[in-house]
């Protein structure tokens, strides 16, 4: 199974807070982050990141424009 990030988050929070919109749509999602091995949880290093699988990217894709529409 490839997986591929979707995005990377500046918490924890926002970054499960897509997961699980991800995940009510119908879209596994994961959670990874540097967080000192959980004990700085609210200072990852290198932005939180939304991982799917590879074949459901474009659908990943797709309900976050729906559900989060870019601004310009």
């Amino acid at each position: 199974m490839d997986l591929s990030e979707l995005g990377r988050y500046n918490t924890t929070t926002e970054a499960n807070l897509v997961k699980a919109r991800l995940e009510a749509n119908g879209v596994d999602a994961m959670v990874q982050a540097d967080t000192a091995g959980g004990t700085i949880p609210s200072l990852p290093s290198k932005g939180v990141r939304v991982l799917v699988r590879e074949e459901d990217r474009i659908a990943a894709l797709e309900i976050l424009e729906r559900l989060l529409p870019q601004v310009d």
